[in-house]
């Protein structure tokens, strides 16, 4: 277990708990929840940056990576989908195709062959970090404690409105568009290019 993997695990762990701190009513545990997601999320940019520069990139690592990234953002995703503020069948798009291509990278990685990671994925998953953050810093701003009673009713307007809905369409047919992309670019690059043997 080196570094990066022990920072990938912690941030799986922190997943029930970042979740457990949200679905409480006082707001400084969800303020606490938030933290949680912030640190989760810091991780994740750090534990790659450690692995390059120290050269402890590992097959485990590949594999556990990108699903700790999944886990993470579908978690905050399905609990905004249990909060009434997202749309389930678009939260379920999402997670299938993001699921999907991690399988098919641990695969290609096992069988050593060459793997194109767009510019519009990266993209795609900088949309859905930045989404969930938005929901989730509207989601404390909604706090009366904090904010008072004008600012709460009007985030929760917002939140109650059809934009989170537009928004969250928008990332989902990006999200099916870079996954189809993917395969798509990756399947001629595996033809044109085998390496490794079945």
């Amino acid at each position: 277990m080196t570094v990066p993997n022990q920072l990938t695990m912690l941030r799986i762990v922190l997943v029930p708990v970042f979740v457990a701190f949200m679905l409480q009513d006082d707001p400084w545990l969800k303020l606490m929840g938030v933290i949680v997601f912030a640190v989760a999320s810091i991780t994740d940019a750090y534990d790659g940056y450690h692995a390059r520069k120290y050269g402890e990139t590992t097959r485990l690592g590949a594999f556990l990576d990108p699903l700790a990234d999944k886990i993470l953002i579908t978690a905050a995703f399905l609990l905004y989908v249990h909060m009434g503020y997202l749309v389930l069948w678009m939260v379920v798009l999402v997670a299938i195709r993001d699921i999907l291509i991690t399988v098919l990278r641990v695969y290609a990685e096992f069988k050593d062959r060459p793997v194109v990671t767009s510019r519009e994925a990266k993209y795609k998953t900088l949309a859905q970090n930045v989404f969930a953050y938005m929901i989730m810093v509207m989601l404390l701003m909604k706090e009366k404690f904090f904010f008072g009673s004008r600012i709460s009713g009007s985030i929760e307007g917002i939140l109650r409105s059809d934009y989170p809905d537009y928004v969250m369409l928008a990332i989902t047919l990006f999200t099916l568009y870079t996954g189809v992309s993917y395969l798509v670019v990756n399947w001629k690059v595996s033809i044109r290019n085998p390496s490794g043997g079945d």
